[in-house]
């Protein structure tokens, strides 16, 4: 999409983010099957994920990462957004929508919104999408949440896929402003329906008792993972070339890409096709796992509280999953969090904390 001169412009006036408190480690996963921390860690870069227990609920992430969202932004409470997106392939509820429960709990009382379906890519269209409204003058302030458990939805015996996701939730705040203060500058969305049953996640509910059964399909994701690297680091190059063509913008003027946190070795292979420098790619992984189409707006969330984001800073963030969908959008940040700053061992990542454990613990 072009900016045309009789459009809004659009900001990102907040960031916010919510993962469980229940760890589960490496360590863990090998009472599950047949691995150790190495193996995973040296594949995925991944050491721990967050996940759900109890009746935690995609809707209560959602909620609690919108309020974090609310709060960056300086908002007490939903009042003034008009629309809420959702986006989310592991719903506990189809009906009511998460949107609709986030709606009631945040008071956005005069706010529309529904869920979107689309996994890892989730977040970018829900925001391609809610910029569209917000052009167009026809909604003011929206909120965009990706919210997933897919712990729920994996094969716990599968190491190929179980060992990859954690749960969490992430949201922002998109507001319409005057056209010369427009700060979400090009997107890119697009779909390939044909390669669709390569990363799949069925439902298995039966028929009427008085037809033919449905074939039955297990519940759980299912993954191509030779084919769905192929297809990421083909098409997610691809898709960022062509949003910074029409920002009229280079990789070389971004200050960070953020790709979805779905696996250090899938990422570092992107940068090195895309000479991005390891300086610019933005990542956030390896304490809480690929958690889908929250990944992009946990790890926005985490730079901004550690300081990393800048007002200023330009960025590409890219989604790519289940679909096939894949999507980029180039912005400018210009959101001033208006939380209360992190203590300063909690900016450190999760790998300088295991280190440094001993002596954090004794002060």
């Amino acid at each position: 999409m072009t900016i045309e001169s009789t459009l809004y412009g659009v900001q990102l006036t907040g960031i916010g983010a919510f993962i469980p408190e229940t760890i589960l480690t490496n360590d863990d996963m090998s009472q599950l099957v047949e691995t150790s921390d190495e193996w995973i860690a040296s594949r995925t870069g991944i050491r721990e994920r967050r996940v759900v227990s109890g009746d935690e609920s995609v809707a209560d992430m959602a909620i609690a990462a919108a309020k974090d969202a609310l709060a960056s932004a300086g908002m007490e409470d939903g009042h003034d957004i008009d629309l809420i997106l959702v986006a989310t392939s592991t719903a506990d509820t189809i009906y009511p929508a998460v949107a609709c429960q986030v709606q009631e709990a945040i008071g956005a009382k005069k706010a529309a919104g529904f869920d979107m379906a689309l996994a890892c890519s989730g977040f970018v269209f829900a925001s391609v999408t809610a910029e569209q409204f917000l052009r167009t003058g026809m909604f003011k302030k929206a909120l965009i949440i990706g919210s997933d458990i897919h712990t729920r939805v994996v094969d716990w015996a599968d190491r190929n896929t179980c060992v990859l996701f954690g749960d969490g939730a992430g949201a922002a705040i998109l507001e319409a402003t005057q056209p010369e203060a427009n700060a979400l500058l090009a997107n890119t969305i697009q779909t390939d329906g044909a390669k669709g049953f390569e990363l799949t996640l069925n439902t298995n509910t039966p028929n009427c008792p008085l037809v033919a059964p449905r074939t039955e399909h297990l519940p759980h994701v299912k993954m191509n993972g030779r084919e769905i690297f192929k297809f990421v680091v083909n098409v997610v190059p691809t898709s960022i070339a062509a949003s910074l063509a029409k920002a009229g913008l280079t990789l070389h003027d971004m200050d960070f890409v953020v790709l979805h946190q779905a696996n250090t070795r899938l990422m570092t292979a992107m940068a090195e096709r895309m000479n991005i420098p390891e300086s610019k790619l933005l990542t956030h992984l390896e304490g809480i796992g690929n958690t889908s189409a929250a990944s992009i707006p946990i790890a926005l969330n985490h730079a901004v509280r550690t300081g990393t984001i800048q007002k200023g800073h330009k960025l590409v963030l890219c989604g790519f999953g289940a679909g096939l969908a894949w999507g980029s959008t180039v912005l400018e940040w210009t959101m001033v969090d208006q939380r209360t700053p992190w203590p300063a061992t909690a900016q450190k990542s999760a790998a300088y904390l295991r280190e440094h454990a001993a002596e954090l613990a004794a002060v």
